[in-house]
């Protein structure tokens, strides 16, 4: 008789545990795993386990899978398979699965990584180039990124790509995320690792306004070969803000042609953006298809504990000694983004010292009171979505069902963005409230809000009645 899939599961978690040396490894790659299924096929045992992402599968594919083979056919028997069911979440609100297949349990394990053979060999006999300023920020390092549940697999990825550039499957390797979150302090960190560790190697970081000026001058200077010889010399190119690639066809063409040559060779390729790359407005579709090769991982707002763990941590780095009621006061009320977080703590700084104050509650509630947004009392994700459906006349319960019909749709959205505006609650706990959906559904829920109200009037106007209506609607 056959375990329960949660028994056999345990099982082969306490042996990755008993194996992995470092805990927040194992709590990071293993524990969010769920067994779904358990069954038999034929002389095969077929275990199935839920994986919140592709990009876990492609991880523990990369780096577990011996520890995963031989401790499946310890548990199970030398016949087991193990199968993924990866979610992923649509453009929409539904979610969808994929099944995939655990390579082929093997009695003796792949211990280095597969070779594409069509990819031409770096020439070892290459001249060496010329130093090349990096342009990267020293202070930007993997030691000084907190972490958090809001940043966790981007970090791993980068660390992973650090320790390896070009030899990972995440290449290009893709960050993306609103203003403030820490995007170019981690493809930065990258750098500074790689350059701390792979001396030899050629590491060049540049905003995407950069590198297309360059690309002008080098027209004008009729100096275009050399530009590209240049850039194509880089063995760890990271450009910052794609996105302002978009509507400079010339620019794109020529990074399209850098962009396949440093992949051939297998160069790594890091890049940001304040959004998904299918949202990225006027970029062809050959380069975007490109950037989404390797890895793409996003940055969300971070969460309380990160906030205050964020705190923390500058105002160690930076000598002060900062009371935890102070801590709590700062991480509650701004909550947008890093940057705010770290300007709230240099503005009550100055503050301290230009009228040699002493630093709590108090003096934090009168310096930093332009920067608190504050946020209406007693306002909820359920009073939300009633005032919501009150606006389009349609019952509560559609909100949290997983029915595409569009003013559904476009009520859910709306409610959720004012769900992540006007509450404290989470991107996951906002996901709850609407039928149990994937914090990127609420990610691309305010993303396609706003997006409407840049660009439509009308939409724009009714979001405003119904904030109106949210704000008058409280006691």
């Amino acid at each position: 008789m056959l375990p329960s899939p949660s028994e056999a599961w345990q099982s082969c978690l306490e042996i990755f545990q008993d194996n992995i040396e470092n805990t927040i490894s194992f709590q990071t790659w293993f524990a969010p795993i769920k067994p779904v299924e358990l069954a038999k096929s034929g002389s095969q045992i077929l275990l199935t386990v839920e994986l919140p992402s592709r990009f876990y599968y492609e991880w523990l594919e990369e780096h577990y899978y011996a520890l995963i083979s031989t401790t499946l056919a310890k548990v199970l028997g030398p016949d087991a398979r193990l199968y993924y069911k990866i979610i992923l979440a649509k453009e929409e609100e539904e979610e969808a699965a994929m099944r995939l297949p655990a390579r082929t349990v093997s009695r003796r394990p792949r211990t280095q990584p597969l070779i594409r053979s069509e990819v031409p060999q770096e020439p070892v006999d290459r001249p060496a180039l010329p130093p090349v300023k990096s342009n990267l920020g020293l202070n930007r390092t993997f030691d000084n990124f907190v972490e958090g549940d809001c940043n966790r697999l981007a970090r791993s990825a980068a660390v992973a790509i650090a320790q390896n550039p070009g030899e990972t499957s995440f290449n290009p390797f893709l960050i993306y995320g609103g203003v403030g979150l820490g995007k170019t302090h981690l493809i930065q960190a990258i750098g500074n690792y790689v350059r701390a560790n792979h001396g030899k190697k050629r590491v060049l970081y540049v905003s995407s306004e950069r590198f297309t000026n360059d690309f002008v001058q080098a027209i004008q200077q009729n100096q275009i070969s050399r530009f590209s010889s240049f850039y194509r010399s880089i063995d760890v190119l990271i450009i910052d803000d794609v996105q302002f690639f978009g509507g400079k066809e010339k620019t794109q063409e020529e990074f399209f042609h850098v962009f396949n040559e440093l992949h051939q060779i297998r160069k790594q390729i890091i890049l940001s953006a304040d959004r998904p790359p299918k949202e990225i407005k006027g970029i062809e579709e050959r380069l975007l298809s490109r950037f989404q090769w390797g890895l793409t991982a996003d940055l969300q707002v971070p969460e309380l504990e990160t906030r205050m763990a964020i705190l923390k941590r500058k105002a160690s780095d930076d000598g002060i000694d900062l009371p935890q009621d102070v801590i709590d006061f700062i991480a509650h009320n701004i909550k947008s983004n890093i940057r705010e977080l770290e300007g709230a703590l240099v503005r009550l700084m100055t503050h301290a010292t230009l009228l040699n104050d002493e630093i709590n509650t108090a003096m934090a509630k009168t310096a930093l009171k332009d920067l608190i947004h504050h946020r209406p009392a007693n306002l909820s994700i359920d009073h939300i979505q009633q005032i919501v459906c009150e606006y389009f006349d349609m019952n509560q319960d559609l909100l949290r069902e997983k029915t595409r019909k569009r003013e559904v749709v476009q009520a859910r959205q709306i409610a959720m963005f004012f769900s992540r505006k006007l509450t404290q609650n989470s991107l996951k706990t906002i996901g709850l409230q609407f039928g149990g959906r994937d914090h990127s559904t609420v990610v691309h829920s305010n993303n396609a809000v706003a997006d409407q109200m840049e660009t439509n009037k009308q939409y724009r106007d009714m979001v405003e009645q119904i904030r109106s209506s949210l704000l008058s609607s409280l006691p």
